[in-house]
């Protein structure tokens, strides 16, 4: 059986404390193969911290330009020059369109920056970067400058960084990845950015596939794990893949952040559970991390 190569990444880290017990968890049981801090988060050096007890997990820098929550907020690391980045609360904007419309570039680079430095000063070694709520693709409006800006940051840092060289029909449908441009401009999008990645040596997945929760999957567990095998089961063998997820341990922290901290608590069940990793190795699954993919690409 051809091995699927997969990525399984736990986003947010540092977001809660909920999210790091979860993550911890799932670092220790093989249940994930990497991980991205959040740096303007108060959670982070709680995060920080494990990375540099375990220097073996692959943990990275979860570039963070949003605030989605109603109640728990945050904003730019970067205290200085980064008023476009600030809604009228003085906190990130809520959504990506928002962002896109107001941020400058010239304050987004230094507020990217100072996230890096941040966790770099508090002891991490990171192993890649990626991005909260796909802010800094430009998917959102069409500005597609700011990921070639975010493409060279992740160039001039030499770390691998989410942005998948393959495109598909699934990822156009899929709402966690929210595409709201042409899908012509996407793909001409992509196919360029897979040449320009190579010319600054900055390794990425073939592909990119998160769980969705459009569908019958949000209603119970058992719809969800079914959902989660399906989609497996559908990764390309001798490629790549990577997925995201959200894992957080049930909690009244939790609660009072997101109406949807269920699904969450879900992930961290599923990818905890022995049995689900007993099925991945089944189906060819095989877990690699964003420093065993820079050294596929030949960028070591």
């Amino acid at each position: 059986m051809e091995k699927k190569y997969v990525i399984i990444n736990a986003d947010d880290f540092g977001m809660c404390h909920s999210h790091n017990v979860a993550t911890k968890e799932l670092f220790q049981c093989g249940g994930i193969s990497s991980s991205t801090i959040m740096a303007p988060c108060s959670w982070c050096k709680e995060a920080v911290a494990f990375a540099v007890e375990h220097p073996e997990y692959a943990i990275g820098v979860h570039l963070t330009t949003t605030s989605e929550w109603k109640n728990y907020r945050w904003g730019p690391v970067s205290a200085e020059n980064s008023d476009s980045l600030r809604d009228q609360e003085g906190y990130f904007f809520h959504e990506s369109d928002e962002f896109e419309k107001h941020a400058s570039d010239e304050q987004i680079a230094v507020e990217c920056k100072a996230q890096i430095e941040k966790l770099k000063t508090l002891g991490l070694n990171p192993s890649h970067l990626d991005n909260h709520m796909g802010s800094l693709y430009g998917i959102e409006t069409g500005r597609l400058s700011l990921l070639q800006q975010t493409v060279d940051l992740a160039g001039e840092y030499g770390l691998p960084f989410r942005l998948p060289a393959c495109f598909t029909d699934e990822q156009f449908s899929n709402q966690m990845l929210g595409i709201k441009i042409d899908k012509q401009l996407v793909l001409g999008m992509f196919a360029q950015f897979a040449k320009y990645t190579k010319e600054k040596k900055v390794a990425t997945p073939d592909y990119l596939m998160p769980g969705d929760w459009a569908g019958p999957q949000k209603e119970s567990f058992e719809n969800y794990r079914e959902y989660i095998f399906e989609l497996y089961r559908s990764f390309v063998p001798g490629a790549v893949t990577e997925t995201y997820i959200h894992p957080a341990v049930e909690s009244d922290e939790l609660k009072a952040i997101t109406s949807s901290w269920q699904h969450r608590v879900w992930e961290y069940q599923l990818f905890k559970d022995p049995e689900t990793q007993k099925y991945f190795h089944s189906i060819g699954v095989e877990l690699i991390n964003y420093r065993q993919l820079k050294e596929m690409r030949g960028f070591a």
